[in-house]
């Protein structure tokens, strides 16, 4: 592929922001007594200014042209032939809700150590050796299914690549709301719910909060969309059928709001929107696919090269990542 102009998403670490720009006393004085909650914060951001020095070093000498953009405010305009993050898997998060499907992303994990990288195709030390393989088109390419979100028929957001999560304003309050699954051919099932709030997601999001919550993890190539209740409450003598599924091509998830203050979350906690008694929530696969350079997992979390390619090895496993049974009523047509 072409390195003609690139962007890079660079993080701004704690110690940065809490240190060098706000001058916060308090963190500086932990810091300065080796508190163990601040251990590592000087550590991480060292690590990710090296990482920072490695890519531009490393861009410059393949030829590119490089504009560097700082923080999660940042804005991607200008039409780039390769967009990277330096961080972990929240900064490439951010950067893929800037992208449409025509614009590659690449992630850097600039602090192994300290940052979760599960996106991120290098690391410290294989920036240049990952951009080589970009440039001379050996490394992997893989299309990742985003979500479309609307609040009373308002697109909220088309590129949730990770997950949402609706729930209650409160965290220590009930999430109250009527859940209905619709699929491709218009049948419906329909549950009033009470839990903790619900994920909602693409694969991408399948091996983080919703594994967490009791979902299953889904092949990273998979287009479908997963729903997970956290904690259902379930009346004594009754039976939930809808707290975990899957929803194929033209399946959408509407959630009707029972709550006067609830948030929908997306993609982490900082693009969030408001929603009140009576609103309609619903999700569905988004036309927007990301690209993605140098993912090597599966949606199992191994690499590629070790899941089982054909015959009764690939269907057994397949078999591991579809959705859960579930006891469910007849299905209503709408």
């Amino acid at each position: 592929m072409k390195l003609g102009r690139v962007a890079v998403l660079v993080k701004r670490t704690s110690y940065r922001a809490f240190v060098e720009e706000e001058h916060d006393v308090r963190v500086t004085g932990l810091i300065a007594t080796g508190d163990p909650t601040v251990r590592r914060m000087r550590r991480a951001h060292d690590d990710h200014e090296a990482t920072v020095v490695e890519v531009l070093d490393a861009l410059k000498e393949l030829g590119a042209r490089t504009d560097v953009l700082v923080g999660s405010r940042s804005v991607i305009e200008t039409p780039y032939d390769l967009v990277m993050t330096i961080g972990g898997d929240g900064t490439l998060l951010n950067a893929s809700q800037k992208l449409g499907p025509d614009t590659p992303l690449l992630g850097v994990n600039s602090s192994p150590e300290n940052s979760v990288g599960f996106f991120c195709a290098a690391k410290k030390g294989s920036v240049k050796e990952t951009l080589t393989a970009a440039k001379d088109g050996s490394i992997k390419r893989m299309d990742l299914t985003r979500m479309r979100v609307e609040l009373n028929g308002v697109c909220v957001h088309n590129r949730v690549l990770n997950e949402a999560l609706f729930c209650h304003a409160s965290p220590a309050a009930t999430s109250r709301y009527i859940l209905r699954t619709t699929e491709g051919d218009g049948a419906f099932d329909e549950e009033e719910q009470k839990s903790s709030g619900m994920w909602i997601g693409p694969a991408a999001g399948s091996t983080a909060a919703q594994k967490s919550a009791g979902g299953r993890v889904q092949p990273l190539t998979s287009r479908k969309i997963q729903f997970v209740v956290r904690e259902p409450y379930t009346p004594a003598g009754q039976r939930l059928n809808l707290t975990v599924g899957l929803l194929g091509d033209g399946g959408v998830i509407t959630l009707r709001n029972k709550m006067r203050e609830a948030k929908i979350f997306l993609d982490g906690h900082y693009n969030v929107h408001d929603a009140t008694i009576g609103d309609v929530i619903t999700m569905r696969r988004s036309d927007e696919s990301l690209t993605v350079l140098g993912l090597t997992r599966n949606g199992n979390g191994s690499s590629e090269i070790d899941a089982p390619r054909s015959g009764k090895d690939r269907r057994e496993k397949l078999s591991e990542t579809v959705e859960p049974p579930r006891s469910k009523p007849p299905r209503a047509k709408s």
